[in-house]
């Protein structure tokens, strides 16, 4: 295990959840799966902790009761090198749950995602302030990003 893991929290469905991202990303793998017995708190057999990797990024799964509730505060951000592939995954990652922001949804877990064009904090942060602000306006109006348009906005 690395030293440090992100664990996700979730309310019964953490073995759901990790087949369907380890689906959705191709570098991707379930490792370990550990369950509950007869001490519970939940029934013996169900899934504890799942250990799984996306896209080489080590993470766990833990089922652990309704306490507590993903938010926005903490999100993964996933690096995508073509529009095809921002399309792919915001299709299956909001496919339940809901489109956000400036690429920012949450899926049906409750889990927030950002969906990022590779080079767009570049185009963000050009050296000519205008650009700049083109390309950051261009992106505050949009919920999935579009690179063609983030593009036009930059020239």
């Amino acid at each position: 295990m690395q030293k440090v893991t992100p664990c996700l929290w979730f309310d019964g469905q953490a073995e759901e959840a990790v087949k369907l991202y380890t689906s959705i990303f191709k570098n991707s793998k379930i490792n370990e799966v550990s369950h509950y017995g007869e001490a519970g708190p939940l029934p013996a057999g169900t899934v504890l902790t799942m250990t799984f990797e996306l896209e080489g990024q080590p993470l766990m799964a833990l089922n652990g009761g309704p306490e507590y509730k993903f938010t926005p505060a903490i999100s993964f951000a996933v690096d995508c090198k073509t529009q095809d592939e921002v399309d792919e995954l915001w299709e299956k990652l909001t496919e339940g749950g809901k489109a956000g922001q400036c690429g920012w949804l949450e899926d049906k877990y409750g889990v927030s995602w950002q969906i990022i064009p590779s080079g767009l904090v570049e185009l963000m942060q050009a050296k000519d302030p205008q650009k700049a602000k083109r390309v950051t306006e261009a992106m505050m109006q949009m919920s999935k990003l579009d690179i063609k348009v983030l593009q036009a906005a930059y020239d």
